[in-house]
């Protein structure tokens, strides 16, 4: 037998296990065997499924998180879902045992944060830019240059400011951020076939058709770098940059790897705009229906989580950059001269930004205020790219 008749032999039995557990303890049963390596084996398998239904069953309370990410995507993009579960529930003394629904098996996106809202699920990871319609303060990272880098958008998440101008709007909605966690900024990712250079400077945007989602501020931002905002679905969106529809897009590395643009890109380029951030949100009704004593320990929980996450994210980015490297893709990142050019093409401090600050903030003084708190170092370090 040679070596690659052993290796599907062996993914053919753990899928089989796979199948097996989840039929028989349920999905997240059957996550958590195939993450701790012993679908390869039936009796193995079994026992750790085993152990995961005795976690559940002594539970006093289920709370179910669900993602559009598979579990794994990790490796390449820090969604931190096994620590999410794990440390709440060992946080929690067992008290709260965590379902997880991962890779849309509930929805994606805005889908997620209304189902949270509603009390459907207790919780949910989704964009910051999705979570917006429900919170409108939120939008305020996706104006650019003030919160693109990793560590001011840290600074940021984490400050008193924060929690008083924007969690307390969220909280209004019916949620509760456990945390706002870190991916990496979005790029100016370049379609093959467009040009043999990168984008090094806002020049190099003139008329460009870009790939925009729903956001008006990011529209708002391409049409200021002389780009031609083109709004396309996700779904729909590597097949508008393989015919040309649109040239150009803007997600963090990680998602372009994680979503399968590594054979249709040729240049990305770190501008570092906006974060490319995420968010973990629970409904806040269900939340305070808890005991006072495992309400602290989930904050606790997910404190852990987004400091793991904060260390995952160089790891997650040379992962993609090398696999997509592998691809052909290449890097580039401005010289600051360049950088400066990009800010002073569209950064915040531009007048233009003044009417969607009071729209979503009240004033231009209180998004000063966050603007202070990005740029005082917390207590939390990320690495940046």
């Amino acid at each position: 037998m040679t070596d690659k008749t052993k290796d599907t032999g062996l993914k053919s039995e753990e899928r089989r296990n796979f199948l097996e557990i989840s039929s028989k303890f349920g999905f997240t049963a059957a996550v958590v065997a195939a993450t701790a390596g012993t679908l390869w084996s039936r009796p193995a398998a079994a026992q750790t499924a085993k152990e995961e239904k005795e976690r559940q069953d002594a539970a006093k309370f289920t709370m179910t998180v669900a993602t559009a990410y598979r579990i794994g995507t990790t490796r390449a993009y820090p969604m931190m879902q096994l620590n999410v579960k794990e440390n709440v529930q060992n946080t929690t003394d067992g008290q709260v045992y965590v379902k997880l629904a991962p890779a849309g098996q509930l929805g994606a996106g805005t889908a997620l944060a209304q189902k949270v809202q509603a009390g459907t699920i207790q919780a949910a990871q989704h964009s910051i830019s999705n979570f917006a319609p429900f919170a409108p303060a939120v939008d305020l990272i996706n104006i650019p240059y003030w919160v693109g880098e990793n560590q001011p958008f840290v600074n940021l998440v984490t400050s008193d400011v924060w929690k008083q101008e924007v969690d307390s709007k969220v909280a209004e909605k019916g949620f509760k951020p456990l945390f706002y966690f870190c991916i990496d900024p979005r790029t100016a990712a370049m379609r093959q076939g467009l040009r043999d250079e990168p984008f090094r400077t806002p020049e190099d945007l003139k008329g460009i058709k870009y790939r925009v989602p729903g956001s008006n501020i990011l529209k708002q931002f391409y049409r200021l770098l002389g780009a031609n905002p083109t709004p396309v679905a996700w779904g729909e969106t590597p097949s508008a940059i393989k015919q040309g529809v649109a040239d150009a897009l803007d997600p963090a590395v990680g998602a372009l790897y994680v979503f399968g643009f590594k054979d249709i890109l040729s240049w990305i380029t770190f501008n570092q705009a906006v974060p490319d951030s995420q968010v973990y949100s629970c409904n806040l009704e269900w939340f305070n229906g808890l005991p006072m004593e495992v309400r602290d320990a989930i904050d606790f929980a997910s404190e852990v989580t987004f400091v793991q996450n904060l260390a995952q994210v160089p790891a997650s980015r040379a992962h993609a950059m090398s696999e997509m490297k592998k691809a052909g893709v290449q890097f580039y990142k401005p010289t600051d001269a360049e950088m400066q050019q990009w800010v002073e093409a569209a950064g915040q401090q531009r007048s233009e930004w003044d009417a969607t600050k009071k729209e979503l903030i009240g004033s231009v003084a209180a998004f000063d205020k966050l603007l202070e708190a990005s740029r005082t170092q917390g207590k939390y370090l990320v690495h940046d790219v």
